[in-house]
């Protein structure tokens, strides 16, 4: 982490200028004025009509036709030209063998794609058993550790839809998942038993992307070990799981 002083020596006001200026852009329906642009970043006009030039010379910004701008889509075209879940999962998988090696444990990595969750990358405990899940499962939504996490972190209309999409109404909710949900939202994990398999407790925490989302889960299968005293007994493994996934976190806000 940079300090202060390192903060002063590496500035670059350009470049922050001009992510003030898309970053304002992006939160916007309907686009802004060169004055109002100016006026939400305490700037003067002057200052920002220079890089409102070379942003919409290089297609990032777009000038309507009422004098206003907005944001293009070549920032979302950028952001695909790596597969973005081939980038996470090869940023995830050194953090999963380093958990799995110390909490003696296998984990593995859930993403929602569409109305499913699915596992994309798994990784075994050293041993020679475990309990894991193959790559490529695909996992309830209300009854598994990462599908409380991502229902917990999510707003009440994403809840909505997500639920709306695996054909869930409100009678077919478990009875006390509301509460449940916000409890996991508040401590940032979730801990319960497994539904699936006996004296299994699924602990699963929240990888977060740039913009503060949950965008995977990463979960352990808890087994307690009789064969081996000294292992990492539940707490200490939820820490290290709540490690990994910060670390996790941290790498997908870089390139």
């Amino acid at each position: 982490m940079l300090s202060e002083d390192d903060e002063d020596r590496y500035r670059a006001p350009a470049l922050d200028k001009g992510l003030d200026i898309l970053e304002l852009l992006a939160g916007t329906a309907d686009g802004l004025s060169q004055a109002e642009i100016a006026k939400s970043l305490d700037r003067t006009p002057n200052e920002i009509y220079r890089m409102l030039d070379r942003l919409v010379r290089r297609n990032y910004v777009r000038r309507t036709a009422g004098d206003r701008y907005e944001i293009s889509l070549k920032l979302f075209e950028l952001a695909h030209q790596r597969p973005p879940m081939q980038r996470m999962i090869s940023q995830a998988n050194p953090v999963l063998r380093r958990f799995a090696l110390q909490a003696e444990q296998a984990v593995h990595l859930v993403v929602q794609d569409r109305n499913l969750l699915v596992v994309v990358a798994q990784v075994d405990g050293p041993g020679y058993w475990n309990v894991s899940i193959r790559v490529g499962s695909r996992i309830g939504l209300v009854n598994t550790g990462s599908g409380h996490v991502f229902l917990a972190f999510a707003t009440p209309e994403e809840r909505r839809l997500m639920l709306e999409e695996q054909d869930l109404g409100p009678e077919q909710m478990p009875r006390g998942l509301e509460t449940r949900l916000e409890g996991v939202r508040e401590q940032g994990y979730e801990n319960m038993p497994s539904a699936q398999v006996s004296a299994v407790f699924n602990l699963s925490v929240p990888v977060f992307g740039p913009l503060g989302t949950v965008i995977a889960v990463l979960t352990c299968p808890y087994t307690q070990r009789l064969d081996k005293l000294d292992a990492p007994n539940m707490a200490a493994v939820l820490k290290l799981l709540q490690q990994a996934g910060q670390e996790i976190s941290q790498r997908t806000e870089t390139p």
